[in-house]
């Protein structure tokens, strides 16, 4: 169908019909048993008993393809005009093969891959019968106490354009194009605006950020994934500058309908719009509702308030009938979108000879080992500590030695059962007489316990006595050359809802950290987690760092593969990890002050510095290492003054210098000297992530063009301005190891 003939099935339906359309509810309320619905869910939620159920448009987080079948067939026979069900449902990184989480994945820098890995979601989705997945996540994020930095792109606004994009086109395929081809979803961009910058990182909180700040950060990862064509933007829970996204007009209609051209659905996030009331904006559902369509929200995510409340304000309310049909419009269009008028079944494999699944097959998987390999980052390797030899007697100890649990808190459809558990994984790269593995892995703290106690009905282990365990954990420390230490978060210690004050590893961790270290064996700390992790006091107590994140299904053999060096670490940081709690929010890419920190050794005290800590992070945004070395010479510019018109080409020698071959993440950044606001101290405009066989070199182009020099002044518009700009060109945001300046003339002089 086309836009003209969904505009007439709009006009056909009921105000009660079009409603429904905007009206998203979960599985259990299209139970069989109707009585058994109006008592319990819809009673839960304070629908109306006049609420007609076959009425509703989407379903969330119903992922069974069986439950897809029955409750879509059920629907069809009871719609009056025949319009099919959207199932929607949160599949972040991986439906059954489940991939790294996306802070993980954007430390691979390797963004084919990350397009890759999305495709396979997408593939495993449509099997399954799902139509819209709520993903990517694009959310700016600084601030590690705050859980869902797990499923952000990480701290940089290129990085977070590039996932945005990469997301969407694996997602839902053809770009900006209207049809969703077979084997893609619909995507939806999430969540917007300003999600991640919570004050004090505190899940729900407030933000407040000047405009400046929100359009030149925050602003362009959601726009890069709308100008890849994603169907659907999801509001945020927060509010910003003191209005709730949910109902704020300003952000959803001027700056996403208008400036970010956005014509597709924008959903609410679970319960917001009856948040709005919580939040103190709205005084009651009516207000939330007229609040809500008013912004421009056309889904009312999981309750009651526009089945309750949108009949009677529309009845009375010209303009806001018209918001409705609106909203219903484009809700169709999106259901047209997906072929779902010429197919409700979409995807569901029906025929016996069409029965062979991808569900983790056996490409799947390999996809998942390599994006895991690229995206878990060598921190820290002294003495050449890793790889690890096939015949070198190793002590496998620590939490996440067996444990399968490694997928991170948003895999909801994966299944653990199907991780390689990391002595799994080593057990197939060393020989079986050199690997030993302690019980004493099992060492929890309180506060893990009751985390499990909370959120699973079982525990890892049965609870021992934690002397004997670290006995047996020094005991069989002592007979190895080398230990393997896996410690970590738990997985409900991250992801939403899972803020910390204080994101250190668990105290009975650290004390068998300290207690190994006292043995004088080398120690390679493999960490799991939804986070960077305070590590100041743990860096120095052992001899190798592998920051393995929460790798998915292929964890322990992609960690087993990096330990031996059959893979050779590339990933470097999309985060900064800070040395302290009272450095954060730390990022690389801060704004100038008047008063720098010139030297680290606090010679002049009124600079912007801390008298009892230093300034720099303890791993700084760009970093990791690699178990070869990089050379990076003869460093060129073709020229050093540019017109907006022209571009200078920036060239530089890289080579493997080391014993390994290896991949390589080269970085440029770019400093605005002066400008009409202050800019920050660098930012990353570019990166070539290039591999390179021993003794091997490789010629490293960059164009810088005026693109790469604009910003939003303090007039609205989105320009450069003429000036000098230093050039940086370096291994990380620390390590600069070129650096040149340009200018941006008006026109050349002569």
């Amino acid at each position: 169908m086309n836009n003209e003939m969904l505009r007439k099935k709009v006009d056909q339906l009921t105000i009660q019909e079009k409603i429904g359309q905007l009206i998203q509810l979960t599985g259990n309320f299209f139970d069989k048993h109707n009585d058994s619905v109006v008592t319990g869910p819809q009673k839960k939620i304070g629908l109306n008993g006049s609420y007609q159920i076959h009425n509703t448009g989407s379903i969330l987080n119903t992922v069974d393809k069986q439950q897809i079948i029955e409750i879509q067939r059920n629907h069809l026979l009871k719609s009056t005009h025949k319009i099919p069900l959207l199932f929607m449902a949160d599949i972040i990184y991986g439906f059954k093969t489940i991939f790294p989480i996306p802070l993980a994945q954007t430390c691979s820098w390797n963004f084919p891959l990350i397009e890759e890995s999305a495709t396979v979601l997408a593939k495993e989705c449509y099997e399954e019968g799902i139509h819209v997945t709520f993903a990517p996540m694009v959310d700016l994020v600084r601030d590690p106490r705050w859980g869902r930095v797990m499923e952000a792109p990480g701290e940089d606004t290129l990085l977070g354009e590039r996932y945005a994009e990469s997301m969407v086109n694996g997602i839902q395929g053809n770009g900006a194009s209207q049809h969703i081809p077979k084997g893609k979803l619909a995507a939806c961009i999430k969540h917007f605006a300003a999600y991640g910058a919570a004050v004090a990182g505190r899940e729900y909180n407030a933000v407040d950020m000047s405009e400046n700040m929100l359009k030149n950060f925050f602003l362009p990862s959601y726009a890069k994934g709308i100008e890849a064509g994603a169907k659907l933007v999801m509001t945020a829970f927060n509010t910003l500058n003191g209005i709730p996204c949910t109902g704020n007009k300003w952000l959803n209609r001027d700056i996403l309908r208008d400036a970010l051209d956005f014509d597709g659905v924008l959903i609410s996030d679970y319960a917001a719009i009856d948040e709005l009331i919580t939040h103190g904006y709205a005084e009651n559902q009516t207000s939330a509702a007229k609040q809500a369509l008013l912004a421009g929200v056309d889904i009312d995510m999981k309750t009651a308030v526009y089945a309750n409340e949108l009949e009677k304000l529309v009845e009375q309310n010209q303009e806001l009938h018209a918001l409705l049909d609106e909203a219903v419009l484009r809700v169709l269009i999106l259901k047209n979108d997906l072929g779902l008028f010429d197919d409700p079944y979409r995807g569901i494999q029906t025929t016996e000879e069409d029965m062979t699944s991808v569900v983790l097959s056996k490409e799947h998987k390999a996809t998942a080992l390599k994006l895991a390999e690229e995206s878990i980052v060598l921190l820290k390797n002294n003495k050449h500590t890793l790889p690890l030899s096939r015949n070198q007697k190793v002590a496998l100890i620590g939490p996440y030695a067996e444990e399968k649990a490694t997928l991170g808190f948003w895999a909801i459809t994966g299944d653990e059962e199907d991780t390689i558990t990391l002595k799994d994984g080593l057990s197939t790269l060393l020989d079986s007489s050199c690997l030993s593995v302690a019980r004493g892995a099992y060492l929890l703290d309180k506060h893990t316990e009751n985390l499990y106690d909370k959120y699973t009905d079982k525990l890892p282990v049965e609870r021992e006595d934690e002397e004997a365990l670290l006995e047996e954990a020094i005991a069989i420390a002592k007979t190895s050359d080398t230990i393997v230490l896996a410690v970590g978060e738990n997985t409900y210690q991250s992801g939403e809802g899972g803020s910390r004050t204080n994101p250190v590893l668990p105290t009975t961790q650290l004390r068998l950290i300290n207690a190994l270290s006292t043995l004088g064996k080398p120690i390679v700390l493999v960490i799991y987690g939804g986070r960077p992790l305070i590590l100041t006091e743990v860096e120095e107590k052992v001899s190798a760092i592998l920051y393995a994140w929460f790798p998915g299904t292929m964890n322990g053999l992609a960690v087993a593969n990096l330990l031996t060096g059959k893979a050779n670490p590339s990933a470097k940081l999309s985060m900064t990890f800070p040395r302290s709690v009272g450095q954060i929010p730390i990022y690389y890419n801060e704004l100038r002050t008047g008063r720098p920190q010139l030297d680290e050794e606090n010679k002049y005290r009124f600079a912007s510095r801390y008298i009892d800590q230093s300034n720099l992070p303890l791993y700084p945004f760009g970093f990791g290492k690699s178990y070869t070395h990089f050379q990076y010479s003869d460093f060129r510019l073709n020229q050093e003054e540019m017109t907006k018109n022209e571009q200078i080409k920036v060239t530089l020698t890289v080579k493997n210098t080391g014993s390994y071959s290896g991949k390589e993440i080269v970085q440029l950044y770019i400093c605005d000297k002066v400008s009409s606001i202050t800019r920050p101290v660098k930012l990353l405009k570019a990166f070539k992530k290039i591999e390179l066989k021993v003794g091997e070199s490789q010629r490293v182009e960059f164009e810088i063009d005026n693109d790469m020099l604009k910003f939003y002044r303090p007039d609205g518009s989105f320009d450069s301005e003429s000036g000098d700009f230093d050039i940086f060109i370096g291994k990380d945001s620390a390590e600069h190891l070129f650096k040149r300046k340009i200018r941006l003339v008006s026109k050349h002089t002569t």
